[in-house]
């Protein structure tokens, strides 16, 4: 009774493990074929929202307003502004030529402009664009005692509890006067600062003339004062063309240490969604991804209702739940872009005479393509749930479980060195290197220090002391021995995997042998193909065998014991290969063992005889 099977004492019979196995293959190729086709709908669905127009139309702008020098220095542009001067000198050079296109190249009139800037001769205009200043108070920080003598005036940082409300200058146009952010339009994100809307707003005109002497008159009434922390230069265009929005932010930040730090925003977007034949295909793509939402949502709501619990005992039913979550998220941010565009786009379009403001459907939109852009990463790292069922693919995933924990250790130990050169390069090096001026600066330099990318004269340049020796010693404990350690102990881990691999352990079907046999099938049906040696045949060549052992001389015990031998590793086999031999193992003896590897030649017989 020691060597009974688990089916004597009330197993599952092997036929109906043969049938479990055969619905369990159909199954995960059923659930493969159609997750396929989902997955080729969505990429389909989002390389339509994408195309290169929109990067060289943005790529075309950047140039135009950011590349462009300033008249009588062309060093100075808006990415090298450093001063209220140089500011200007944009305002009125390349900012107004770049706004107003009122000729053809040849100075001819443009055609029929309808009261609109053409830019590039293809890009509409869309209303005016629009300047807006944030300012914070005076004495909105505290002077030293013993300093008081020399300044009398302080401007913090800006915060909305240190903005500046009141009316300034001529009080007498909108530029001077405090408008109240509208709760509707997002916050900017900056680099010394986050900015709410409203302020001391101004927008252009539709004459390039009034527009240069609103400019002169700002700039001789002192618009820009001491207490300014923002400019933001905003407008939107259209390219019939491509049918393409661009949406064009130029920021101009005063930090309260003096000088100008400048950034910007391009965003094009496509608002307008069914145009061509090819958005229609895109809609139809939209309704099927609909559809296959439904019909996994009830699939995995009938997984957790049959295995409660047990359902979350799986990586990738979790890999599942954070699918469907994104998809959802993706289709609510969807929906609502598209009510928002049919909200808004027919009134920013009316008047042409006011400034549109697009930038709120850009900023939306824009994230709605990034949620989109992370579900799509997502949905193909599920592919890995379906090709583990290889071999090499499920030795690769047996690798990462198995050695999950020394890596976590591993980490630990890491990060706490890592944390720590990090805090001692910005104490050290933060003030003089761009590299460590930030906290965060310093631990992706760290992380670039380790891929190769570093600047060793910065670093020496800023302490030549320390900075030597926090860069070899940063190189060697981290580069040179934890990474090591790392590849260490993945190495040590997949050679482990590997062996027992070799010995039998492997998945309980491998995908790739169950298409091939499915196909071997389909051309044995079609006859295009013999059919294989049955079980029958494999006995008769078996028993051939054992005649042949015997006119070689071999005696009856030692067939018998290579025969012997053969029916043990078919048990050891049955033990790792299938999913039957649990239910019908009986454990190989030691003194079989024994019996089976007392001579070379019974070994070469079994081989022979498996064979």
């Amino acid at each position: 009774m020691a060597e009974a099977s688990r089916w004597h004492r009330g197993g599952t019979p092997k036929h109906n493990l043969h049938y479990s196995k055969e619905v369990e293959i159909r199954t995960t190729l059923q659930e493969l074929a159609l997750y396929f086709i989902f997955l080729i709908n969505l990429c389909i669905l989002t390389f339509g929202m994408v195309n290169p127009h929109m990067y060289y139309l943005n790529k075309v702008m950047s140039s135009l307003f950011l590349d462009t020098s300033v008249p009588g220095d062309e060093r100075t542009n808006f990415k090298s502004i450093r001063s209220i001067t140089d500011f200007w000198k944009f305002m009125e050079g390349p900012l107004l030529e770049g706004l107003y296109w009122d000729e053809w190249y040849t100075n001819k009139t443009l055609y029929d402009l309808k009261n609109t800037s053409r830019i590039y001769y293809e890009n509409i205009l869309l209303g005016v664009p629009r300047v807006r200043q944030l300012k914070v108070r005076n004495n909105t920080c505290k002077v030293y005692s013993s300093l008081q003598s020399l300044m009398n005036e302080c401007y913090d940082r800006y915060t909305s509890k240190n903005e500046d409300l009141a009316d300034f200058g001529l009080k007498v146009e909108t530029e001077w006067k405090y408008a109240t952010p509208d709760s509707t339009s997002p916050w900017h994100w900056g680099f010394v600062g986050v900015y709410r809307n409203g302020g001391f707003i101004f927008t252009l005109s539709k004459s390039k003339s009034e527009t240069k002497n609103k400019f002169i008159n700002l700039q001789l009434n002192s618009w820009i004062t001491r207490g300014t922390r923002v400019i933001f230069i905003d407008f939107s265009l259209y390219n019939a063309n491509v049918n393409l929005f661009c949406i064009i932010r130029l920021v101009a930040e005063f930090p309260a240490t003096g000088g100008i730090i400048t950034s910007w925003q391009f965003y094009s977007v496509k608002l307008l969604r069914y145009v061509s034949y090819y958005d229609y295909i895109i809609a139809s793509c939209e309704i099927t991804f609909c559809i296959f939402l439904i019909v996994f949502t009830t699939q995995e709501a009938q997984k957790v209702r049959e295995f409660k619990s047990a359902y979350f005992k799986s990586v990738w039913n979790w890999l599942e739940l954070l699918l469907l979550v994104l998809c959802f998220v993706t289709v609510s941010f969807n929906i609502y872009c598209n009510i928002q565009i049919f909200l808004l786009l027919g009134d920013l379009l009316k008047n042409t005479e006011k400034y549109s403001d697009f930038y709120f459907l850009a900023y939306w939109h824009t994230y709605y393509n990034n949620i989109i852009a992370v579900t799509i990463f997502f949905a193909w790292i599920k592919i890995f749930k379906f090709i583990s069922f290889n071999k090499t693919m499920s030795q690769l995933s047996s690798t990462l479980s198995c050695c999950i924990k020394d890596i976590v250790g591993f980490a630990i130990m890491f990060f706490i060195i890592f944390f720590a050169y990090a805090q001692l390069g910005f104490l050290v090096f933060g003030s003089q290197a761009d590299d460590f001026s930030t906290f965060q600066n310093a631990i992706f330099t760290q992380f670039r220090i380790v891929l190769g990318d570093f600047n060793f004269a910065g670093i020496q340049q800023a302490n030549r002391i320390l900075g030597p020796i926090y860069f070899i010693t940063f190189i060697f404990f981290v580069f040179f021995v934890l990474l090591n350690m790392f590849l260490a102990i993945i190495n040590d881990t997949y050679s482990e995997v590997k062996a027992d691999y070799s010995i039998g352990r492997r998945p309980d079907f491998e995908l790739g042998k169950m298409i091939k046999k499915s196909y071997n099938n389909a051309l044995e049906k079609l006859r295009l193909k013999k059919p294989e040696e049955g079980e029958d045949e494999k006995s008769a060549k078996s028993g051939d065998l054992v005649e042949r052992a015997r006119r070689e001389g071999f005696d009856e015990n030692e067939i018998q014991s290579a025969k012997q031998m053969k029916k043990w590793k078919e048990r050891l086999e049955k033990k790792y290969y299938s999913a039957e031999i649990q239910d019908d193992y009986q454990p190989v003896t030691q003194q079989e063992f024994r019996d089976g590897t007392t001579t070379k030649y019974k070994m070469i017989l079994s081989e022979c005889l498996t064979k």
